[in-house]
């Protein structure tokens, strides 16, 4: 490969021709060069300076000239340009030392060999030269392409200090290997198991951070395997772990919930990137474990593990420092509402249910429906064929009821405000109980959804709980 075909875009031109300028080593770094031979797009851009970083920064930004935007960080010695949909970092050479109970090190001026022994990885400690004399030049001091070869993930240095000093290395080793599906090497693993309890010191948020880019990879369920074989993620996820085991009485005995959920997760990975339907499905038998019963005439059961686990989602998502907003409701949703379509798959469903599944999922009707799909992991192929045709007559009686009802996200025709105005009310329990008469009167099909015929609806309501509306 001719590294340098890689470089040609203007930037590097500029950048070659800074750091010259300064009199300054100047290299790209990291997973910009690691992209290059994986293939992979890559706009963002490390940049390391024999000196400093932050100046070399702004002799750049001005040779780019208009739309070149430079943000300068002094405390950390870092300066950023954003140009059009580039970002390129800037950081001066450094080596690192640690304390045992941070993972922020205390850093000193260095070298570009001081610098690259600081890297996580082989695969991320490659760097290509930017001076003119020595461009395209590849400085590869760990066989960082061989790694990329044999597609293995493995540590600079001794991966017990890698990891002991930084134990975020940890989640990122596990990351890296399920974004890429690459193996970890032996040595490396085994560091992993060692160093597992460090994982204490590290933020929620950056552990959150790195979950979400596992369960946002292309086969998410490796890199649950693997936080599990390290014995990581009882650390980070326990209530992952509980869905392990397969329970057995009389001979009959119940599914490991742990890896149909893994199942589960990659089905819907196929499917869609939105990380919040990802985290739907790595979260919807969360509940079975609490829910689980041995009945003797019915053998396992997990009933309401649905609404337990609904139940469940807040604190999980408080615990991780998960968003508390609506990602987190719709989570909730999706994980109460996951059986309904699966009780719908029968021909004889009324529509009345259909009304009210389209009512409480709104919006969600067709993420929820991708989620049920997902759910289906039988490995009776018979079996598994005749759910995925009962859900295409699911999904043909929600469009039916739609176009003929309008339900999905519906108000009820006749809101508090006429209530309150038709009986001369103040706030109170008997409008709530008429709005609620109302609305289950239309997704019971008693009455279309009209004004008019809720109007009426209303009237007779409130005649049998003694109001009378009042004459004008």
């Amino acid at each position: 490969m001719n590294i340098k075909e890689h470089f040609s875009n203007k930037i590097f031109k500029q950048i070659s021709n800074a750091a010259d300028e300064l009199g300054l080593e100047c290299y790209v770094v990291g997973g910009y060069v690691r992209d290059i031979f994986l293939s992979r797009p890559s706009k963002d851009i490390d940049i390391v300076v024999v000196g400093s970083g932050i100046r070399m920064a702004e002799v750049f930004s001005k040779k780019l000239g208009k739309g070149a935007y430079l943000s300068v960080f002094k405390n950390f010695g870092t300066a950023q340009v954003k140009y059009h949909e580039i970002e390129v970092e800037f950081v001066g050479a450094r080596k690192e030392s640690y304390s045992h109970d941070s993972r922020n090190p205390i850093v000193e001026n260095g070298t570009l060999e001081d610098d690259q022994n600081r890297r996580d990885f082989t695969i991320n400690a490659m760097a290509v030269c930017m001076n003119e004399d020595r461009f395209g030049e590849l400085i590869d001091p760990f066989n960082g392409m061989d790694d990329l070869k044999e597609r293995t993930i493995k540590t600079p240095l001794d991966p017990d200090i890698t990891f002991s000093d930084d134990p975020l290395r940890m989640m990122r080793c596990i990351r890296f290997a399920t974004q890429l599906n690459f193996y970890i090497d032996d040595e490396t693993f085994q560091a992993l198991e060692r160093n597992k309890e460090r994982i204490n010191i590290i933020s929620k948020e950056r552990i959150a951070d790195e979950l979400n880019k596992i369960i946002l990879s292309p086969i998410p369920s490796k890199g649950f395997i693997d936080l599990d074989r390290s014995g990581l993620l009882p650390l980070v996820f326990p209530e992952l772990i509980e869905l392990q085991g397969v329970e057995t009485r009389t001979g009959k005995a119940h599914k490991d919930n742990f890896y149909h959920t893994l199942e589960v997760l990659d089905n819907i990975a196929k499917q869609t990137d939105n990380l919040w339907l990802r985290w739907s499905a790595l979260l919807h038998d969360i509940g079975k474990p609490r829910t689980k019963r041995w009945e003797p005439k019915i053998g396992w059961t997990f009933h309401n593990h649905n609404y337990i686990g609904e139940k469940m989602i807040p604190n999980i998502f408080r615990n991780m420092k998960l968003p508390m907003n609506e990602k987190m409701k719709y989570v909730q949703k999706l994980v109460g509402l996951h059986m309904r379509p699966i009780v719908m798959s029968d021909d004889i469903v009324t529509d009345s249910a259909v009304r009210r599944m389209l009512f409480e999922a709104g919006d969600d009707i067709d993420d929820l429906m991708v989620l049920c799909e997902a759910d289906i992991t039988s490995k009776n192929e018979v079996r598994k064929k005749k759910f995925l045709e009962n859900f295409k007559l699911v999904r043909q009686k929600l469009k039916d009821i739609e176009e003929k009802d309008r339900i999905r996200n519906f108000q009820p025709p006749v809101d508090g405000d006429e209530i309150m105005q038709v009986f001369n009310l103040k706030p109170c329990s008997e409008i709530g109980r008429l709005k609620s008469s109302i609305k289950d009167a239309i997704l019971d099909g008693i009455i279309p959804n009209e004004h008019d015929a809720a109007y009426e609806y209303m009237l007779k309501k409130a005649k049998e709980i003694g109001l009378v509306p009042v004459q004008k």
